[in-house]
């Protein structure tokens, strides 16, 4: 039960008196380093951690988002988390301008192995940390302050050591005095000067900075920063980097106030995933520089596939409302807000400085269109359709194919003026989707190796049904890689839903794929008794409707119609 009095239980943060701060006016003129933390902060938030399948598709992203230092794991925990490190090493996987990072506990046979797992590497960061506010240092580890600062200097003596065994790697020092916004500021300071001491005079070393646990209103945050970035301000050699976490729910304000204040580098998670409340999220940060001018290094132009493939790796849903991200953060259901938005975009002519009601980006730059921004609709009906499709026809959409339709619905009411009943939308849906005639017939798979598969398949087009053959990791990847390259467009799963209509001998499998067709995002349907069939018969149907939208250059080659 809360209490009446809560100050007889907790106490507020004793602000640090830097009564001649600069950071209030400071203006963010450019990007900071961004450090991905994804791979080992995030991943060791997951109910389920990521395979080396789903760490490899994780990385890869992260280069192509733009990422230039990213944390790839904790080796010396397991075998998954060592092995993966060399597989990148190894496979060559590393671009020449990407550092991978590394973390260990200040504990000396972690740290050798931790070391061994980078061998090879062109350039690598290696992340030691130690707990240094009272709390931890005195209860958890019973340690006194000088007593702390033995064990950074062994711990990072042992670094150097391991390290100068293997010059042919640039190596960095990266240190976290951990639990630094709950500790005494001279301490931290201490404790860095200690790291860095025994590190060696000149050598390129990481201050990372965390709120491991966010416990301050961010401007305390920020002074802390200050203070810390004073001391450290005319040492080329040294980086302030801060690593938020958000359980007070402000992380990226004390983000950004950490960079106002001085910090040069930011870590944290796509989407703010992480253990309790998650994460600084990166991508909020990232935005909200775009958003003031300011180009933060990392591209976001296809905000929804990077959302996908986050939700993939992660197996976490992005809530709807997540910043810049979510599926309903560019829609107004409010009659007067769409009215504002309308009257701007008719008045805004190319070139005008972006300036729009209820928008503070444009969603065009995340490879969004203005059709959810601008359409006619509400929750309410949006959810009666589906509800109707289901209690009436078993059919379940998934909440994006929701959104998708009730714009199709919409357009046939505007026309009509009429109100459709449950028999009438499902015809809509049908017509819109092509149910009425399979495009895919003949189905064959076979293997053809270890986790692969090739598929053959008929594939009605303009001029009859053609042969498409493909061959990847399951039949869907493999019928996608035949259907592009007979298709001449590039076409990707984003997404993935199935479900069956019926029982018995009446079952039917019902597959809802979210589909990237060239630059365009659409959903397909399919629905038949096998559900490797009902899968194809989704792309078909996706492809199909993208050729009709004229998404799909006819010329390229004979595209699949309804």
């Amino acid at each position: 039960m809360m209490l009446k009095h809560p100050q007889q239980k907790y106490r507020a943060f004793r602000p640090i008196g830097l009564t001649d701060r600069r950071w209030p006016d400071a203006v963010l003129t450019r990007a900071p380093t961004w450090l991905s933390t994804d791979l080992r902060d995030g991943n060791q938030a997951l109910i389920e951690p990521m395979d080396a399948q789903r760490k490899l598709r994780m990385f890869e992203m992260l280069v192509r988002i733009g990422f230039k230092e990213i944390e790839v794991g904790f080796p010396a925990s397991s075998r998954i988390e060592y092995d993966f490190v060399r597989k990148l090493i190894e496979e060559d996987r590393i671009p020449a301008d990407v550092t991978i990072q590394v973390m260990t506990p200040a504990r000396d046979e972690l740290i050798e192995r931790t070391i061994e797992s980078l061998r090879g590497a062109q350039r690598a960061i290696v992340h030691v940390y130690n707990a240094v506010a009272p709390v931890w240092r005195e209860v958890v580890f019973g340690m006194t302050v000088p007593e702390v600062m033995g064990l950074i200097e062994r711990s990072v003596g042992l670094v150097r050591r391991f390290t100068d065994e293997q010059p042919q790697t640039e190596w960095v020092l990266q240190y976290s005095p951990e639990t630094f916004s709950l500790a005494e500021l001279e301490v931290s300071l201490q404790a860095c000067e200690t790291a860095i001491a025994a590190w060696g005079p000149g050598r390129p070393v990481i201050l990372n900075l965390p709120s491991t646990v966010e416990n301050a209103t961010p401007n305390n945050f920020a002074d802390q920063i200050e203070w810390m970035s004073r001391r450290f301000a005319d040492r080329s050699n040294v980086v302030i980097s801060v690593h938020p976490h958000n359980d007070r729910g402000t992380g990226t304000a004390a983000a950004e106030l950490a960079l106002m204040a001085g910090a040069h580098r930011v870590e944290g998670c796509l989407f703010g995933n992480g253990e309790r409340t998650g994460n600084l999220d990166v991508v909020n940060v990232a935005l909200n520089l775009y958003t003031q001018g300011v180009n933060p290094g990392l591209d976001f132009s296809d905000i929804d596939l990077v959302r996908a493939e986050v939700e993939h790796c992660n197996r976490l849903p992005v809530h709807p409302r997540h910043p810049y991200a979510g599926d309903l953060v560019y829609t107004s259901f409010s009659g007067s807000h769409q009215d504002a938005i309308k009257k701007a975009f008719a008045a805004r002519r190319e070139g005008d400085v972006w300036n729009m009601p209820y928008l503070p980006i444009d969603p065009k730059d995340l490879g969004r269109s203005y059709d959810a921004v601008i359409r006619v609709n509400s929750q309410s009906g949006k959810g009666g359709i589906a509800y109707l499709l289901e209690a009436e026809h078993g059919l379940e959409l998934p909440r994006r194919l929701q959104i998708e339709f009730s714009q199709v619905v919409q357009a046939v009411t505007d026309d009509s003026g009429k109100e459709v009943d449950a028999a009438q939308l499902r015809a809509i849906f049908d017509r819109e989707y092509g149910l009425a005639e399979p495009g895919v017939a003949h189905v064959a798979v076979r293997e053809v190796g270890p986790e692969r598969v090739a598929v053959e398949a008929g594939v009605r087009f303009d001029d009859g049904v053609h042969a498409v053959s493909g061959q990847g990791t399951g039949p869907i990847d493999a019928f996608v890689a035949g259907l592009s390259q007979r298709a001449g467009v590039a076409i990707r799963v984003l997404d993935y839903h199935e479900h069956a209509v019926g029982e018995g001998a009446d079952a039917r499998a019902v597959a809802y794929l979210e589909l990237r067709i060239g630059e365009q995002t659409l959903f397909g349907v399919g629905i038949d008794r096998n559900i490797i069939n009902a899968s194809l018969q989704a792309v078909v149907s996706g492809l199909r409707r993208a050729s009709a939208r004229g998404l799909v250059q006819r010329d390229a080659a004979a595209t699949a119609t309804a």
